[in-house]
């Protein structure tokens, strides 16, 4: 049932004779009584006879040519004493009748008027009004054509907003078949307008809704399924040493038993702490920016991993008008540091730290015209191009020799990138000239419009 156009139908209909009653009031008000014309137009050749025959006509012939008008023209003419005329008239009609002018009855389709106002037509002319009835006046007929042409105008207008609610109904419709399919958990369906519709930012924000909660559902299907397993293994291996413990044969045994079982526990409580952190980057809410110092950071963030580069080479290239940046410092500084650890963890011999401002780029999400770039390179082995998007998703690693061991639980690029892009900007990565990965880090010194920060984060 197309509902638009049955609700819009009388509100249309309502409008249109709305429009006609204030029409004819207002002409009413500025220009005379509309049906007073129609009448007098209808009425034009009795009133052409009075004007321009009867009262053209010398005084003694007046009443003949009177008289002969009613006998050819089927009109009645009769002569009524003024004073008898005038009580049945308003006052507005009542003045026009003294002054001689015609007064129109359109009710009992007559006129009338004076014969003169000096006596010049016969004696006692002046006291006298000439009633003419039987006029050709319909003016119900006029009343009919004029409701035809506003029957007319609202089908023109009523056929076109027929079809256009239909096609919207229609694709509200589609719209609605959508989000049911999508209800019932078939997260791949995506509503289809044509871009010159109506509906389409509308379409186009449910297919973005519908792409974000299929890729956050996803992405947490697939955390949920790395989590069972990274939390598992450490599980495992103190379930393990438990049952060499009871089986120790001395306490030197027993000993190296339960510091293995202290380090699982201690991988296992690191694990869990950044699940939480990449949870709580996953659900952010409003909060207030603050501004800090960017070098100052840089600066922080390297020295607490200042032991993570014992032996290999440490390079700085920070200049001293980098100013200030608004948003979450420990963010910033979580997302720098991860960067930095990971450099450390797979560089040979170099780690090297730049930033420098630059203009926004054309298809990043605006700040306040003023973009951060903080880059991290080191000559490690690099990271291939078809795997420079998937390091960053949670518990990726490139190969098997980089477990726990070296790579940590894989969770650091994720936590960084989510970081970054509560900020509004992107991290990328690229071949650095030091022979290994390059991580291009690029912030908006001022909050993007839109952009969030966990309230929690802003706390600290």
């Amino acid at each position: 049932m197309n509902r638009i156009f049955y609700r819009i139908f009388p509100l249309i209909v309502l409008a249109i004779a709305v429009a006609a009653v204030a029409i004819y009031f207002l002409l009413s008000r500025l220009f005379g009584d509309p049906l007073e014309d129609i009448a007098r137009k209808q009425a034009a050749g009795p009133i052409f006879l009075l004007e321009q025959y009867i009262d053209q006509a010398p005084p003694d012939e007046w009443l003949v040519r009177l008289n002969k008008v009613r006998e050819v023209s089927g009109l009645s003419l009769e002569l009524v004493p003024l004073d008898t005329a005038l009580p049945a008239l308003d006052d507005a009609r009542r003045g026009a009748l003294e002054r001689g002018n015609i007064v129109l009855d359109i009710g009992g389709k007559s006129l009338l008027r004076r014969v003169d106002l000096a006596g010049e037509r016969y004696v006692g002319s002046e006291d006298e009004v000439l009633h003419v009835r039987n006029l050709p006046i319909d003016v119900g007929l006029e009343l009919k054509m004029e409701a035809l042409r506003y029957l007319v105008v609202a089908l023109c207008v009523l056929v076109p907003i027929a079809l256009w609610s239909r096609s919207h109904w229609l694709e509200l419709l589609s719209l609605s078949q959508v989000a049911d399919r999508f209800g019932e958990g078939r997260l791949s369906v995506r509503a289809r307008t044509k871009k010159a519709s109506g509906l389409y930012p509308l379409s186009l924000r449910m297919n973005q809704m519908a792409e974000r909660i299929e890729s956050l559902l996803g992405a947490h299907r697939d955390l949920l399924h790395s989590v069972s397993h990274e939390v598992r293994t450490p599980i495992a291996r103190i379930e393990f040493s438990l049952e060499l413990l009871r089986d120790a044969a001395g306490p030197d045994e027993r000993e190296a038993r339960i510091r293995l079982m202290e380090d699982d526990l201690r991988e296992l409580n690191g694990l869990v702490n950044e699940l939480l952190q990449l949870t709580r980057l996953d659900q952010p809410q409003a909060a207030r920016a603050q501004r800090f110092s960017l070098a100052e950071t840089l600066h922080d963030s390297a020295a607490r991993l200042e032991h993570a580069f014992a032996g290999k080479r440490f390079a700085q290239e920070l200049p001293e008008d980098l100013g200030d940046m608004a948003g979450d410092r420990r963010l910033v500084a979580r997302a720098i540091g991860n960067l930095l650890a990971n450099g450390a963890k797979y560089a040979h011999r170099e780690v090297r730290l730049s930033a420098s401002s630059s203009a926004p780029a054309s298809s990043a999400p605006g700040g306040d015209g003023d973009w951060i770039e903080v880059i991290v390179e080191d000559d490690g082995p690099g990271i291939p191009a078809d795997a420079r998007e998937r390091i960053f998703e949670p518990f990726y690693r490139l190969d098997r020799s980089r477990d726990r061991a070296t790579g940590g639980f894989g969770l650091g690029l994720a936590i960084a990138r989510k970081a970054v892009q509560l900020h509004g900007g992107t991290i990328t990565v690229a071949d650095s000239p030091l022979g290994g990965a390059k991580f291009i880090l690029r912030l908006p010194r001022g909050m993007a419009s839109g952009a969030r920060l966990p309230e929690t984060a802003s706390r600290n």
